[in-house]
């Protein structure tokens, strides 16, 4: 790779993103979070970093995979139903816990069909041929004897898969799968979950940054645990001190520290977001004192 608007690709670790949709915009939420300043001129999909060897790179969330397998780029998020569909051969350095859903076999609800069977050897239209091919044959094999002669027929289309069944394109189709209102208002019903996505970041595995790549994962890291966590910090008495630790584990351990007053003792932990008022009722009962609820920005943990 060359020099582009006066960076020297081959000398930068670059990080891919998705260019557009909900990733996109969940992405540059991480972006921010770990300090990633970058200036994006019009119409380009590079931006190189101001305060950090890095350049972004926006690329289409399915070729993601390709561009991190091939050593293209050196690290990046998509999801993990792009990368069985790929087949690309990744590191998956963390999961993100954002864009989570379901690849499913969708079918008319009016066809009543309750099995991935009843769809061997019928039309089907997805985004995902290649996880489709794959898990089709896999039933028809356990079928045996009992498998249509006529081989799943399977067609790919870009987008709009919930209508290939309306306008008799497909007798069933597979996609993803998130509240289930579109799915819904297309009159189709879950057959059977393929698998379950989210997205994740991925590097290559033999990049020449892995230092950097290591420490733009920690990054994120420590900013996936501030948006999930708060800081509790209370004073208990030492005799209920164990039961306390049982309410409040922490990711690892409660920190503690003597008090001046005999008998009393000032913890910290980590306790999830929507867990703390629970968490806080519990320890009143126990007879903690002084508790007080920090937001985190960002955290190493």
């Amino acid at each position: 790779m060359s020099d582009f608007a006066g960076i020297n690709l081959d000398s930068q670790c670059l990080v891919a993103i998705p260019k557009k949709g909900r990733l996109f915009s969940e992405c540059l939420k991480i972006i921010k979070g770990i300090n990633l300043e970058y200036i994006r001129p019009s119409r380009l999909d590079y931006a190189r970093c101001k305060n950090i060897d890095i350049t972004l790179v926006f690329l289409p969330a399915h070729d993601i995979p390709h561009y991190v397998s091939d050593g293209i780029v050196d690290m990046g998020i998509t999801g993990l139903d792009m990368i069985k569909e790929t087949g690309a051969d990744v590191k998956t350095e963390m999961e993100l816990g954002f864009g989570k859903c379901d690849l499913c076999v969708l079918a008319p609800k009016v066809l009543g069909l309750k099995s991935s069977a009843s769809v061997v050897g019928k039309r089907i239209v997805t985004s995902f041929p290649n996880i489709s091919k794959v898990f089709f044959d896999e039933v028809a094999r356990k079928m045996g004897d009992a498998a249509p002669t006529n081989i799943t027929n399977i067609r790919y289309v870009s987008g709009s898969v919930e209508v290939a069944c309306t306008l008799g394109l497909a007798d069933a189709v597979v996609d993803l799968v998130e509240t289930g209102t579109t799915m819904r208002a297309a009159g189709l019903e879950v057959v059977d979950v393929i698998m379950k996505t989210q997205s994740v970041l991925i590097s290559n595995l033999h990049t020449k940054h892995a230092e950097m790549v290591k420490k733009i994962a920690g990054r994120i890291k420590g900013h996936m645990t501030a948006q999930s966590y708060v800081l509790l910090v209370y004073n208990c008495p030492r005799k209920v001190l164990t039961a306390a630790i049982k309410v409040t584990p922490g990711k690892r351990s409660p920190s503690l520290i003597a008090l001046e007053e005999k008998g009393w003792v000032a913890v910290s932990v980590l306790v999830k977001k929507p867990e703390v008022s629970n968490i806080m009722d519990e320890l009143d009962k126990l007879g903690a004192t002084d508790m007080l609820v920090t937001a985190l920005t960002n955290c190493r943990v």
